[in-house]
């Protein structure tokens, strides 16, 4: 038998459009599930012929300041210049201007284009990079902004009221979730305890989880899910946990705004949890959220079963009594109910003495070795 990976077991939810395909790849490579339900899709401008005349505005009307805010909007701008070709214009206007970068990303895209940087933000924010233009002084100048989903115009006008000619260049927009149903289907899976993270890489797609939410009637039930941490909640940077911190969560957020950290964060903190694990007679028992994982063997469990399973591990080899077990099996009325699910449980994990029937008092785990008697 292969040896399972650190995230065996476990069920991630990702919400990101862009680049969902190296983040699944990389959790699937650690033995996770996961669910995509990109929350918005990015979408070129809708009028490409508005891009390249802004394009044409820029070469005749060269700008002081160019603000940078995302690698794939500045890539896909002087994409856009090459098909209309416009390309050489464009980088050699840019090349007299400060090209101003919002972060790490923006940096690389700029320099991939044969241009450097004069400056970057180390928050990976635009406001940061307007309170430097602010601090610099833009009475008279002329600057354009590369917009990115969820520009604040705000921001714009900022550098206006101190003085300067602002123009916004959109490239792209977010557009509404290609599968609406299965942003649903999601949120009801993160309400149910049936994922164990889920995962963002932007701001606006973090929003729209929560919008979806209110649409789908689940807004309270998933708020609560995260804020009590019955699902883990990661974003890549502080500027994606904004829509969060807003309602007094706290998402966990990597040190480094990067998804490789990302990755890494969210699996030392999955598999760091000790809570919902136990040795037992037949190996080391660990809970997650849409499976259990004995002696490292994946044991896909319904949610009757996973939920009994819990309540045995919760109690750490001391009994659980009828009554007990059935305040945790949703919509089940009597006692038969739960030695019901104690059976399928049993047949589910392929090891029906791992659970303990103790005469007139209910169940147990199998925590000490085989063979022995209580």
């Amino acid at each position: 038998m292969n040896r399972p990976g650190p995230l065996s077991g476990c069920t991630l939810a990702v919400t990101a459009h862009r680049r969902a395909d190296d983040l699944i790849a990389s959790f699937e490579r650690r033995g996770a599930k996961v669910l995509h339900a990109p929350t918005l899709q990015i979408v070129p401008a809708p009028d490409d012929q508005t891009l390249i005349e802004a394009t044409r505005r820029v070469i005749a009307n060269p700008p002081d300041d160019v603000v940078v805010t995302t690698a794939v909007g500045f890539r896909g701008w002087v994409e856009a210049a090459d098909t209309a070709g416009l390309a050489a214009d464009l980088l050699s206007t840019l090349e007299q201007s400060r090209l101003l970068a919002r972060g790490p990303k923006a940096r690389g895209a700029i320099r991939a284009a044969g241009l450097v940087e004069h400056w970057s933000a180390r928050s990976e924010t635009t406001a940061e990079v307007v309170e430097w233009l602010r601090d610099q002084g833009v009475s008279g100048r002329k600057i354009v902004v590369q917009l990115h989903g969820l520009s604040d115009p705000a921001l714009m006008d900022a550098l206006r009221s101190a003085g300067a000619s602002v123009r916004g260049l959109e490239v792209y927009r977010w557009g509404p979730a290609p599968d609406p149903a299965a942003v649903e289907r999601v949120i009801g899976q993160i309400c149910a305890g049936a994922v164990d993270a889920v995962v963002h890489t932007s701001a606006p797609g973090a929003q729209a989880l929560l919008d979806a939410a209110v649409l789908a009637g689940q807004y309270d039930a998933l708020v609560t899910a995260l804020r009590t941490g019955r699902v883990l909640n990661a974003c890549v940077g502080p500027v994606t946990a904004a829509p969060f911190q807003a309602l007094g969560l706290e998402p966990l957020v990597p040190d480094r705004y990067r998804l490789g950290a990302l990755i890494r964060i969210v699996t030392d903190r999955l598999t760091d949890d000790n809570a919902r694990s136990i040795e037992t007679a037949f190996g080391q028992l660990v809970i997650r959220g849409g499976a259990a994982v004995l002696d490292g063997e994946v044991l896909p469990l319904g949610p009757g079963p996973r939920a009994v399973l819990a309540a045995l591990v919760a109690a750490g080899g001391d009994v659980v009594s009828r009554p007990d077990l059935l305040a945790v099996l949703p919509g089940a009325e009597d006692v038969h109910a739960v030695e019901v699910t104690v059976n399928r449980l049993r047949t589910a994990v392929g090891r029906p003495e791992l659970v303990r029937t103790v005469v007139r008092r209910g169940y147990r785990l199998a925590v000490e070795p085989v063979g022995m008697t209580t």
